[in-house]
């Protein structure tokens, strides 16, 4: 009879942690990054939407796309210039396993480069930046990648400038100390960072000035010419023009057609809740949301679209439009 009951609780232990593995197993781990930015924003707001997404902080777009690549997330949001170069095994990527192991499922809102100097500041274009102190962002995250390529379509290295890798509250204070001379943000309109530096130390914004626009544009598929509008930031009283990239929802290849497609429905079922809850303008649109075309959708969401009605965009398509 002991023996009996022994076999007994370890075979209810057994199927308990069987039961929990399989409850851990459907739920989707969506990377996003530190408490506090857009990217955690969507990533909770998403998460209560979706009741089998776990939200969790990383350091950002690359780690992103390594955690994604690797299997231990499911989902992630990063970048779409970040992202098509962990597509393509290139960039940064180019010696990791990333290639063709994900794609997208929405494309979420635009990211503009924002360069910021203090309004008192004599810095008036980027070329100015010139033998100046430059915050551009976290060690390889997405506006270290963005400060760095627009520099140098500038003609600026790390020689001619002292570049920095802090964070975006640290960079805030010390631009506001006068420790730094400029900062890179590539986030969404309206960032809380810079409207919090705004209202306790005016500031400006510089323009990427049509001829590195056109460098950039030409060089790098992923970004778009974009507005900064006036009165986005207190005391901006005229558009910037600079260039931007895309923040976009990323699902593992691995996921099943069905598991994306139901999930990229519950997404646009709660958009409206989701975008109330992100703190930069959210695309809310289908068709819009389906319109980059920097990674391949996923099938599941793929699918999605083609039942509403619309055909998601391709590099292919990007391609032979630019042919």
């Amino acid at each position: 009879m002991l023996l009996r009951k022994k076999f007994l609780f370890r075979a209810a232990v057994l199927s308990a942690a069987v039961l929990l593995t399989a409850c851990a197993a459907s739920r989707l781990r969506l990377g996003a990054a530190a408490e506090g930015g857009v990217y955690n924003a969507f990533g909770t707001a998403l998460g209560t939407q979706v009741s089998n997404i776990e939200v969790k902080q990383t350091a950002g777009s690359a780690a992103n796309l390594r955690l994604l690549a690797g299997g231990y997330l499911q989902l992630a949001v990063a970048q779409s210039d970040m992202a098509q170069d962990a597509y393509n095994g290139a960039g940064i990527f180019a010696h990791e396993s990333t290639e063709r192991t994900f794609s997208a499922v929405a494309a979420l809102y635009d990211e503009p480069v924002q360069i910021v100097v203090r309004a008192d500041s004599d810095i008036t274009t980027l070329e100015e930046l010139q033998d100046r102190t430059v915050s551009i962002g976290e060690e390889e995250s997405g506006s270290e990648y963005n400060a760095e390529q627009v520099l140098a379509a500038c003609g600026l290295n790390n020689r001619l400038v002292h570049t920095v890798n802090l964070n975006y509250t640290d960079a805030a204070a010390q631009l506001q100390s006068g420790e730094i001379d400029a900062m890179f943000v590539t986030a969404g309109l309206g960032a809380d960072v810079l409207q919090t530096l705004a209202a306790d130390c005016a500031i400006r914004l510089l323009s990427v000035d049509e001829g590195v626009g056109a460098r950039l544009l030409g060089a790098y598929p992923a970004y778009r010419a974009c507005i900064i509008p006036a009165g986005t930031y207190p005391g901006q009283e005229e558009d910037v023009w600079t260039v931007g990239v895309q923040a976009v929802l990323l699902a593992s290849n691995a996921l099943p057609e069905e598991t994306v497609q139901k999930l990229t429905a519950q997404y646009f079922a709660g958009i409206d809740a989701i975008a109330d809850a992100v703190p930069v303008p959210l695309i809310t649109d289908a068709a819009a949301a389906a319109d980059q075309s920097v990674v391949p959708y996923h099938t599941g969401a793929a699918a999605y679209y083609a039942a509403q009605g619309i055909t998601p965009a391709s590099p292919e398509s990007a391609e032979e439009g630019a042919a």
